[in-house]
């Protein structure tokens, strides 16, 4: 008895060992992708990066504040934490299938015959219940791995969205500090017209200059008023918008500085493209959702095989409650059952290549994500380079307009030229004025935009 029991141990672990060591399906295997040698556009005095906190690069403590708000209060991130217990709770629903399942089950029954002659009758049950799948083909430990593989995704998914929403808040604060830029120039050039058309009527009615440059005056005073509610409703707009990313309804947002008080980098490190691969989290997270769809190849391959389950029993039973407790109660059973699929008309086969092809959608989907990695480093690049020079050149024509609208005025005063070369001075200085903001707006949205590009990395 004592050897057979030996024995039956002995079959019991070497079927154990079989089942953890076949496993079918695919190894996940890297997806090979070409990574450039450098950026196009890359500075060549400046080859190296590294990861840089937000705060030091955006050096501005009201933008700090949103973006704290922002990282605790904006629903999108809520929703993508909530996102990661939920994988993690799935990760916990796959392990429990590559252990035994125990299940209880009890009975109670007491009653008498309708017939006088009979006694009353009484039972009593109470059993445990092991059922154990033999993980053979390693169906459920590819759908652990799989579920290891989405919930890693989820948390790279989450890395990236903090990424995009820090840099979304940034270049919404700093448009708004551009609106709120352009409205100035604009009700300063309000004053400034209102002014000059208030001495223009003087002349005329003095009969010193003619009507049409009274008119002239008027609709350039016009024209500025008109710009400033357009600038009003763009603030509140932006505010809202704002408001919304840190979680908060639409209100008004207080900054404390000025467009041209923030500092742009004066080098601008990107490292090696081949770098994106590993520090770009949505790059990491379509290789984890390859991962996930390569494993589940594998558990659609194990469906087509035969399942085998240990079941067992053990428990009390008895007729009279009476004998509940006795040796003669004992019940107990041990056995296997085997259940696989004959013929379904190919239906198993096509789940499998059905897989497949979802795994061949998710590598195209990973080249995508490295694609769009190195072009969006490429297009923050270039636009950093030629900004930069863009925004140089239109510093120097806003102090040759103000110059020449200066110079006009005083033309203009001196009875040398007509009216209209004034108003043409002024129309280009207030354009420029405008586009000058917009432009430094446009700036700081470059280096963010390699901010994000780099995976935040500086």
């Amino acid at each position: 008895m004592k050897r057979n029991r030996t024995y039956n141990l002995t079959v019991f672990v070497a079927l154990l060992l079989l089942a953890s060591s076949c496993m079918v399906g695919p190894n996940f295997q890297e997806a090979a992708v070409e990574a450039p040698e450098s950026y196009r556009f890359q500075d060549s005095t400046a080859t190296e990066s590294d990861t840089v906190n937000w705060q030091v690069l955006f050096n501005d403590p009201v933008l700090a504040t949103l973006i704290d708000s922002a990282l605790v209060n904006n629903l999108d991130r809520l929703m993508a934490v909530s996102s990661i217990n939920e994988a993690r709770a799935y990760l916990g629903m796959a392990k429990a299938d590559l252990y035994p399942h125990i299940s209880y089950s009890g009975s109670l029954a007491y009653g008498n015959s309708q017939a006088p002659s009979l006694s009353a009758m009484s039972s009593l049950n109470a059993v445990a219940n092991v059922n154990w799948e033999i993980d053979f083909w390693g169906k459920y430990r590819r759908a652990t791995e799989a579920a290891k593989a989405d919930l890693l995704a989820s948390e790279f998914g989450l890395k990236a969205l903090e990424l995009s929403l820090v840099t979304q808040v940034a270049t919404t604060y700093h448009t708004l500090l551009d609106y709120r830029n352009r409205l100035e120039i604009a009700q300063r050039t309000l004053e400034s017209r209102t002014e000059s058309s208030r001495i223009i009527r003087e002349r005329f009615d003095k009969g010193i200059v003619p009507e049409i440059d009274v008119n002239q005056a008027e609709i350039q005073e016009a024209t500025a008023a008109a710009s400033i509610p357009v600038y009003e409703r763009s603030i509140a707009y932006t505010e809202n918008a704002l408001s919304v990313l840190i979680g908060e309804n639409p209100m008004p947002i207080i900054t404390e500085s000025s467009l041209e008080e923030l500092p742009l980098p004066a080098v601008v490190p990107s490292g090696l493209p081949s770098e994106l691969l590993e520090r770009r989290p949505d790059i990491l997270q379509a290789e984890q959702m390859l991962k996930a769809q390569n494993a589940r190849i594998g558990v659609a391959q194990a469906m087509r095989f035969p399942s085998i389950s240990l079941t067992g029993l053990l428990g009390l039973a008895s007729a009279d409650l009476a004998d509940f407790n006795s040796d003669d109660a004992f019940i107990g059973s041990l056995g296997a059952d085997l259940f696989g699929p004959v013929f379904q008309f190919g239906k198993n086969k096509r789940r499998v290549e059905a897989q497949r092809e979802v795994t061949e959608q998710m590598k195209f989907n990973y080249e995508k994500a490295v694609l769009n990695a190195f072009r969006e480093t490429e297009d923050a690049l270039v636009f950093i380079s030629t900004t930069s020079r863009e925004l140089e050149f239109v510093s120097k024509q806003l102090e040759a307009s103000k110059n020449a609208a200066e110079l006009s005025r005083q033309r203009y005063d001196g009875g040398v030229t007509s009216y209209l070369e004034v108003l043409d001075a002024e129309r280009v200085l207030f354009n420029i004025e405008l586009y000058y903001s917009e432009l430094l707006q446009k700036s700081l949205e470059a280096n963010i935009n390699l901010y994000k590009a780099l995976g935040g990395g500086w």
